[in-house]
């Protein structure tokens, strides 16, 4: 994968749509903070009434890079970045403006383009083996033992999917590193956090491998970039 340069496109504050700021925070962001930016303290915070949102800076460098529970988005757009920013301070109980008259700055992650797929061939047969004898303990008792969200005790309520169709489904469009830092936030329910950034990769591998996605030569690696540019995805691009 090349290297990222970093350039500083301005967009101006006036060619910003509210309905892409919106349609953009449902489809990144509305897992984690809520759709109407309630968030899930103290593991997502909420960004409705959120003080920090004065903070256009803060915003754009924790979209670009990450931060804590928050994976990076670098595939995004200056014009989207922007249009977030300006969604996320003025929606709900916000009311930050757009910053007046100023040029919205965003600093903007730019490469050749390339960027991976889950179709990609992006973990190992070995790291997905490690994965399945990972899974049982955490996991399976919830998910099912075919990570269908069956529940092996019939008393349990079932539980979303972590594999196949309808787990690709709800996925679809977002990132590995969307996956990880929500699974690593959340599960398993009783002990969140609790395994090492590197076992949730397996398991991950293990979904994939489930999914029927082809294994490669690499594994997948604790590096919220790298995980970032991995889309989650059905269908050959």
């Amino acid at each position: 994968m090349a290297a990222l340069a970093l350039s500083s496109p301005s967009v101006s504050a006036q060619d910003i749509s509210p309905e892409s700021g919106e349609r953009l925070y449902q489809d990144r962001c509305a897992l984690c903070h809520g759709e109407a930016g309630e968030g899930n303290p103290p593991v997502f915070p909420a960004l409705s009434g959120n003080e920090r949102l004065e903070d256009r800076e803060l915003i754009v460098t924790n979209l670009r890079q990450g931060a804590g529970n928050m994976p990076p988005f670098p595939d995004l757009t200056s014009e989207e970045v922007a249009a977030l920013v300006v969604y996320v301070r003025n929606a709900w109980a916000n009311d930050f403006g757009a910053g007046g008259e100023d040029p919205v700055s965003i600093t903007r992650a730019e490469d050749d383009g390339l960027s991976a797929s889950i179709l990609d061939g992006v973990f190992t047969e070995a790291q997905a083996e490690r994965g399945k004898a990972m899974y049982s303990a955490p996991c399976g008792m919830c998910h099912g033992r075919r990570l269908n969200g069956a529940p092996d005790d019939e008393d349990m309520l079932s539980t979303p999917p972590l594999a196949r169709a309808k787990f690709l489904r709800t996925w679809q469009g977002r990132s590995l590193a969307t996956l990880f830092e929500y699974t690593r936030a959340t599960m398993p329910q009783n002990n969140p956090g609790s395994l090492t950034d590197e076992e949730y990769l397996d398991i991950i591998a293990y979904m994939l491998s489930v999914s029927r996605m082809p294994a490669g030569d690499e594994e997948l690696r604790p590096d919220p970039q790298h995980l970032a540019r991995i889309v989650i995805e059905q269908e050959s691009r």
